[in-house]
């Protein structure tokens, strides 16, 4: 809820918006005002006229008015589309852009469908249902049934709000619904690893259907990406089976259903996926223009640049620990495995660039690391090119992971987020250079530039959250997760010691 407030507070007139980068050299920790350096772009509102201009105006107070009307003054109804409007209207929020209201009222239509159909799609945990004795029982007895009420597919640039959204339509859910709102990183985890529990039997998926579908009817995936050739093989057979179980998915991406996994390995086996997909999801663009996180201070931040500023990031990182010694750790990840942390304390995990992305670690183990630390100092990241496009998927993939859970982020970089990614490109932009010419050799090409789709559609996402871990609210919220973290394990050691 906090999220949405924050997000569109941001459009008040007096709002500072932040450029491709915010960086922080060594020798540049004032407030950004007082700091003239290229690595910092603040905009004038006023030189913009996004928020000067009559038009713009006039149309923010037409949405507010156009949200009223689609919920027809109704009191006792309920819903995203609902609570945005009463937020409004008490002043919590202020207006919001045209995009953001469609993709309300498509969230609120879908949750009015849910609201009639709940029994039908058996959403209400508390209600009994048939006692089956065991999965091949289920098997033998049921039939497919799909589920009257279709999902919905949205996807957008970074920054749209997507996820702010989503978790605007999922906490007015009642509270007995049978519901799940995971990321899809930590969705894919849990099915591998239900798959290897299951292993040997005939149809392994089936079962792990099953049981997900036991545990939530409606399925809420954040940030649903497809670059590994395992996911792609596993989720058509597995959608199949959890759509027939009545499963109802609601999923947030950065790309159209017909633009996953594009340029993978053996896509046309991921193909009839997409094909479903669309069958059982209502597919909704969001189409803004503006990106949320890129408009928060930028007053703050632990993101330098320069290639000898190790011994500054170590002092930056002690003085986050406190009084605490930094001592080698392990955490466990997933199925056992243990990940080596060359530097922890109070919380506060410190790696080397090579130690964390030049290493074959996935999702799993930055999973494992935050669950354990809730900072992580990160030395020397690169500019990525085509001789470390590995790493570059694994930074993009733990930058991902650090932003779904919250996380803080002190590094030293070669350059600004920007820069960093300058010389990846997708396919169609590849396409659209100049061709070469007597001056370009075909050397300098290929060390010039890495033509990846994934990894060209994640950088504007890696960029854009970079940016906002770096910004002055971000730290803010943050410190106040800590701080209730702090309170909530006072209160535990408390209860201990009256036991």
């Amino acid at each position: 809820m906090t999220s949405l407030a924050r997000s569109l507070r941001r459009l008040r007139p007096a709002v500072i918006r932040i450029g491709d980068v915010v960086a922080e050299t060594p020798h540049q920790l004032r407030k950004t005002s007082h700091i003239h350096s290229s690595c910092h772009k603040v905009f004038n509102p006023a030189q913009t006229n996004l928020f000067n201009n009559h038009s713009f105006t006039a149309s923010t107070r037409a949405f507010s008015v156009h949200a009223a009307k689609l919920t027809n003054g109704e009191t006792n109804r309920a819903g995203p589309l609902v609570e945005y409007e009463r937020r409004i209207s008490s002043g919590e929020l202020v207006d919001g852009d045209r995009c953001q209201v469609a993709t309300l009222t498509e969230l609120q239509r879908l949750y009015d469908e849910l609201v009639r159909s709940a029994d039908e799609c058996q959403l209400d945990r508390n209600v009994e249902k048939p006692v089956r004795s065991g999965w091949l029982w289920s098997r033998l007895l049921s039939h497919p049934s799909f589920s009257p009420v279709k999902g919905l597919y949205l996807y957008g640039g970074v920054g749209t709000g997507k996820t702010m959204l989503m978790d605007l339509f999922f906490d007015q859910l009642p509270s007995n619904w049978r519901k799940k709102r995971i990321h899809f990183h930590d969705f894919m985890l849990k099915v591998h690893s239900l798959l290897q529990k299951h292993k040997g039997l005939s149809d392994p998926l089936e079962v792990v259907a099953g049981e997900i579908s036991e545990e939530a009817i409606l399925l809420c995936l954040d940030e649903f990406m497809v670059t590994d050739v395992a996911d792609a093989l596993v989720l058509n057979r597995l959608f199949k089976h959890l759509f027939s179980k009545g499963i109802i998915l609601v999923a947030t991406s950065n790309r159209a259903p017909d633009n996953l996994y594009e340029g993978g390995l053996q896509r046309d086996l991921f193909l009839p996926f997409i094909a479903t997909l669309k069958e059982r999801c209502v597919v909704h663009e969001i189409g803004s223009s503006i990106d949320y996180r890129k408009m928060t201070s930028g007053e703050e931040g632990f993101y330098f640049i320069g290639r000898d500023s190790s011994a500054f990031l170590k002092q930056k990182f002690q003085q986050l620990v406190g009084e605490g010694t930094p001592t080698p750790q392990e955490v466990e990840v997933v199925m056992g495995r243990k990940l080596k942390v060359p530097l922890g304390a109070n919380g506060c995990a410190y790696f080397t660039f090579e130690e964390l992305c030049d290493r074959p670690l996935g999702a799993a183990d930055y999973l494992g690391l935050f669950k354990s630390f809730h900072t992580l100092a990160l030395e020397g990241i690169p500019i990525f090119g085509l001789q470390n496009k590995s790493a570059a998927h694994r930074f993009v993939t733990l930058i991902d992971v650090t932003y779904e859970n919250k996380a803080r982020l002190l590094c030293t970089a070669e350059g600004s987020p920007h820069d960093l990614f300058e010389k990846i490109v997708t396919i169609s932009e590849a396409k659209q250079m100049a061709p070469r010419t007597a001056s370009r050799s075909r050397k300098s090409d290929v060390s010039d530039l890495c033509v990846d789709n994934e990894l060209g559609f994640a950088k504007d996402r890696t960029i854009s959250r970079l940016t906002e871990i770096n910004s002055k609210e971000y730290l803010e919220q943050h410190a106040a997760m800590l701080a209730e973290k702090k309170v909530d394990q006072g209160r535990m050691d408390e209860d201990a010691v009256e036991a």
